[in-house]
């Protein structure tokens, strides 16, 4: 499958992929996320279940907090 990865795009020798499997894939670490597939916003309990298909765009941010 092919998707658009934060403007990027990426493929993967499957069909479907939840969040966390990205996350993985991807080697995101970072604890505090926002992702978004398709513009609507996926809540850190539906990553498991979340799923990203062909042709979907996927916005994954990291928020970063200092002073």
């Amino acid at each position: 499958m092919e998707i658009l990865l934060n403007n990027r795009r990426e493929s993967f020798d499957t069909e479907a992929l939840t969040v966390s499997e990205v996350l993985a894939l991807k080697k995101f670490t970072f604890r505090m996320l926002v992702v978004k597939i398709n513009g609507e916003l996926v809540k850190k309990e539906q990553y498991g279940s979340a799923t990203i298909k062909h042709g979907d765009e996927v916005i994954i941010l990291h928020l970063i907090s200092g002073g």
